[in-house]
């Protein structure tokens, strides 16, 4: 291999590599005050803590974000990892769930994420692409909400028109690699789209991604502004309804 395809491969896996070993270190939850709290979902999956991925750095970004935009009360500089069963999820109305294409859950797990959602739960599903990945994922859904469809959004949805007025939803990737169009689909409650949405998926895309390293000039900035507005709409939808 060339030094010049060396000098990119090393680029590309740098942010990788960095978040492999942030992964290891999780934060103390801060207990429950009122405030808006990120909440990510942590499952088990062997020694690769898939659900792990950006973490932290990309929690602290985005809740910066947020609060220069907004008048949310948030914590900026902590945020929550629960299990899918702990019962002190219930305090928040908003989780994210991250690589679901490494995501099995147990039955119990299941049963309370199903509950979660059906009191009010807003889930943000992100961060996986192409087929094997998304049939792990379908197969995890369906445990979850056994008559659910997944149906395909439409930027006219008030999601995507709930803070930033999104027009368009083509153009993001998956960071990965640039051949997984980005998809958008949902989870509406009794499977009518009139009612409220109950699950955001962010299928062959990762604004995870995008927003931990937004600093650091790895992604092109128009991908990355994109990642906090879909964020962004996302939480705001998911506190008003």
């Amino acid at each position: 291999m060339t030094t010049a395809l060396l000098l990119i491969a090393a680029l590309i896996a740098a942010p990788m590599a960095w978040s492999q070993r942030q992964r290891f270190l999780v934060e103390p939850n801060v207990p429950y005050d009122g405030r808006f709290t990120f909440v990510r979902l942590r499952y088990t999956q062997g020694s690769r803590m898939a659900w792990s991925a950006d973490y932290p750095q990309m929690e602290r970004n985005f809740m910066t974000i947020l609060g220069d935009l907004s008048t949310l009360r948030l914590h900026r500089n902590a945020s929550n990892v629960h299990v899918l069963d702990d019962p002190a999820l219930n305090h928040y109305p908003i989780a994210y769930l991250t690589e679901p294409g490494y995501w099995y859950p147990t039955q119990q797990e299941a049963e309370s994420l199903r509950r979660w959602i059906q009191k009010g739960g807003f889930l943000i599903v992100d961060d996986f692409y192409f087929d094997r990945q998304w049939n792990v994922f379908a197969t995890a859904m369906q445990m979850v909400l056994p008559t659910a469809r997944i149906m395909p959004m439409h930027v006219s949805h008030p999601i995507f028109n709930s803070f930033f007025h999104i027009t368009t939803l083509t153009g993001m990737t998956h960071p990965a690699t640039p051949l997984a169009k980005a998809q958008y689909l949902g989870i509406y409650e009794d499977n009518d789209p009139t009612k409220r949405l109950q699950v955001i998926i962010n299928y062959n895309n990762d604004i995870g991604d995008y927003m931990e390293w937004s600093g650091d000039g790895w992604y092109p900035v128009n991908f990355s502004n994109d990642a906090y507005k879909f964020a962004t709409n996302y939480v705001v939808y998911g506190l008003t309804h």
